[in-house]
């Protein structure tokens, strides 16, 4: 029988490829932290609440769609729960937007506190219980998950009676709740770049 010299010859190995992603989490934290933030500045009375609409363009780039994109590279990587917090509250950020833009003027005044106190509620619950699922991350995680759950319902709780002390004081816990993000992106962003622990961000707590 003849043999061709094709099947003698020995199987031509595939040399893998590796991909590697970078971490999608520190830009995420960052554009959520920033944004909020600003924001925040605001709802604590800091400064004029004239200058809001400043917010609405970190709200739309940065906050929403910088986020939004954080949120869909941690689906890649296998993080649910990172998947899960950027991607919605990258959308929180577009829906911000979208109602400051569109259908704002188009609710009844008597009727905007408490239409946005239920849109800050239901952000305050879902926030609740991804903090119960930030126990199996970080502490510096779990600091910013329990810090918005308190602002979003002072904020939801401020709106709804329209007792502008308490959106005040949700202002103030929406910086503190900024500034604590904004640690976890900077000791990713620094623990990565120099390949050990600078800035720690705590066990799992759980």
């Amino acid at each position: 029988m003849v043999t061709s010299s094709a099947s003698q010859a020995p199987p031509v190995a595939t040399p893998s490829h590796t991909v590697t992603i970078a971490d999608p989490g520190p830009l995420g934290l960052a554009a959520f932290a920033l944004t909020t933030f600003v924001l925040s500045v605001f709802n604590a009375g800091l400064l004029p609440a004239e200058g809001k609409p400043i917010v609405l363009g970190l709200a739309l780039m940065y906050g929403g769609l910088a986020q939004l994109a954080a949120g869909m590279w941690e689906f890649r990587t296998g993080n649910t729960f990172g998947a899960v917090a950027f991607t919605s509250y990258g959308a929180f950020w577009l829906s911000f937007w979208a109602f400051s833009q569109f259908y704002a003027a188009k609710v009844p005044a008597e009727q905007v506190g408490h239409s946005v106190g239920l849109f800050l509620f239901a952000w305050g619950l879902f926030t609740a219980y991804m903090t119960i699922a930030a126990l199996r991350t970080s502490t510096a995680v779990l600091t910013v998950f329990v810090l918005l759950t308190v602002a979003f319902f002072l904020l939801a709780a401020g709106d709804w009676t329209g007792v502008a002390a308490i959106g005040h004081i949700g202002g103030f816990v929406g910086l503190a709740t900024a500034l604590a993000a904004w640690y976890g992106s900077a000791a990713a962003v620094v623990n990565s770049t120099f390949k050990r622990t600078v800035l720690p961000v705590g066990p799992r707590t759980a």
